[in-house]
C-alpha cells in the first residue's frame, strides 16, 4: 500500500510540473530584415516566477554587446515603413504599453510594461542569459506579441534619445 501511495503522490507532482512547463511561452528568434524574417538564431522561453517574468535566452550570430530587449504590442515580425523607408520587424509596432504611460523606464520603471532588461551578448555572439521583468506580473498577456533585440544598447529614458536609445530592430520573434 504505501508504494501505491507513493507511486501516486509521483505521478501527481510530475503532473504538477509538466503543468508549470506547459505554462511557459516561447519565441524563435529570427534576424529581423527589410524584407520580413531572416534567419533562425535561437529561442526564448518565458517562464512565470515569484518575482516576475524570467525569460531565459538561447540565442547565436547576435553582435557583441548590450542590446535593447522589449516585447512589442503586436504579434508580427513582418516589415513596415517610415518615412518611406522599410523598417525591419516595423509590424511588430511599439514597445508594449497596456496603461498606456507613454514612457520609457525600464523594467523597474512604471513606464512601458513590455520594457525588459538590457540583453548581454558575449564576444562570441551568443546570449544565453536568465534575465527578470519584475513589473510582469502575467505571462499570459504577453501571448502573440512579439519579442524585439535592438541594435544598440538601452539607458531606460526617452532621453537623450527616445526608447533608451536602442536603434534599430535586428532580432524579432512571436510569443506563443
Amino acid at each position: 500500500m504505501k508504494h501505491l501511495l507513493a507511486a501516486a503522490a509521483l505521478a501527481g507532482g510530475l503532473a504538477v510540473a509538466a503543468n508549470a512547463r506547459a505554462a511557459d511561452l516561447h519565441a524563435t528568434m529570427h534576424l529581423a530584415t527589410p524584407t520580413g524574417p531572416g534567419a533562425e538564431i535561437g529561442t526564448i522561453t518565458i517562464s512565470q516566477v515569484p518575482s516576475g517574468a524570467m525569460f531565459v535566452t538561447d540565442l547565436k550570430g547576435l553582435p557583441p554587446g548590450p542590446h535593447g530587449f522589449h516585447v512589442h504590442e503586436n504579434g508580427s515580425c513582418a516589415p513596415g515603413a517610415a518615412n518611406g523607408q522599410p523598417v525591419p520587424a516595423g509590424a511588430a509596432g511599439g514597445h508594449l504599453d497596456p496603461a498606456k504611460t507613454g514612457h520609457h523606464e525600464g523594467p523597474r520603471g512604471h513606464g512601458h510594461l513590455g520594457d525588459l532588461p538590457v540583453l548581454q551578448v558575449a564576444q562570441n555572439g551568443t546570449a544565453k542569459e536568465h534575465v527578470i521583468a519584475p513589473a510582469i506580473k502575467d505571462i499570459t498577456q504577453l501571448r502573440g506579441r512579439a519579442l524585439m533585440i535592438h541594435a544598440g544598447g538601452d539607458n531606460y529614458s526617452d532621453k537623450p534619445a527616445p526608447l533608451g536609445g536602442g536603434g534599430g530592430r535586428i532580432a524579432c520573434g512571436v510569443i506563443e
